[in-house]
């Protein structure tokens, strides 16, 4: 994975969303994020998509069941200005933490809360790393031109079977970006678009949860129930795979590490599936 050289927000960046004071780097972001004040600026690499991001935020309202951060706006009206976006700091504790049931349901009343809006056109035009691996994940893109992945990829695509779930707005990255706080909602941040079922985002964090922070198997009951959950599950593990196959450059493989988590939670979910249809038959 690429890595970019740390650098602070210009003075001009500040001015232009009336900040004062020094730049703090903090640890979010991909080590990207200053805090100035009560705002936090971060570098984007797609200028449009993260103008529509900044307007879904300021469209939307904190609630009970979660909060989003304000975005600042330029002089101008914009919310980029030289490659930054600012938005309001939000107290909380990085999750997941163990607590699945607490991020999980403020992901469902996010999701609640987009609802309403329609697919955006720039969706189509995006051709990063991650875009690119949940359309291997829908069988949108056959594969990748990536990594070796030991067959785990091919394995997980043999997997797949149709779903009927609706699609909507969903947050693509929700694992690492729900803040945790003990005396208000939950924060949800650093909005990663798709069009997809409610389920497959649940499903990633499902994912996450199982190949990097020590869940159980049975926070799949929990989350993700019957076949057409497994299913979101399926697809969530290719979208990760897939995504760290891009990532690698050319003649590298995936490290044997990242293979022996992905293959442990495969063979999971493969049991998981045949049990089921052998119940069926």
């Amino acid at each position: 994975m690429t890595s970019r050289t740390m650098t602070e927000p210009p003075a001009s960046v500040l001015a232009a969303f009336r900040l004062t004071g020094a730049p703090h780097p903090l640890a979010g972001g991909q080590g990207q994020s200053f805090r100035v004040g009560n705002a936090v600026l971060k570098p984007v690499d797609n200028t449009e998509q993260a103008e529509w991001s900044a307007s879904v935020f300021a469209g939307m309202t904190s609630s009970a069941e979660f909060r989003v951060p304000r975005p600042y706006r330029a002089d101008d009206g914009t919310h980029v200005v030289a490659g930054w976006t600012a938005f309001e700091f939000m107290d909380g504790q990085e999750g997941p933490a163990g607590a699945w049931t607490t991020l999980i349901a403020a992901g469902r009343a996010f999701h609640q809360a987009l609802r309403h809006l329609p697919r955006p056109d720039l969706l189509d035009r995006r051709r990063h790393p991650w875009a690119v691996a949940d359309r291997v994940a829908w069988g949108e893109i056959s594969s990748v031109a990536a990594a070796h992945t030991d067959g785990l990829l091919a394995t997980l695509q043999e997997l797949r079977r149709p779903v009927d779930a609706p699609s909507q707005l969903v947050h693509g990255d929700l694992t690492g970006n729900v803040l945790l706080h003990r005396g208000q909602p939950p924060a949800v941040i650093d909005f990663s678009p798709y069009w997809r079922p409610v389920g497959y985002a649940e499903a990633i964090v499902v994912a996450d949860g199982l190949l990097y922070h020590h869940a159980e198997p049975e926070l799949i009951d929990s989350v993700l129930p019957g076949r057409d959950g497994l299913q979101m599950l399926v697809r969530a593990l290719i979208f990760r795979l897939a995504t760290s196959a891009v990532f690698e450059v050319p003649n590298k493989t995936i490290p044997e590490e990242e293979l022996a988590r992905f293959a442990r939670v495969t063979r999971l979910v493969k049991g998981r599936i045949h049990a089921d249809q052998r119940f069926d038959t």
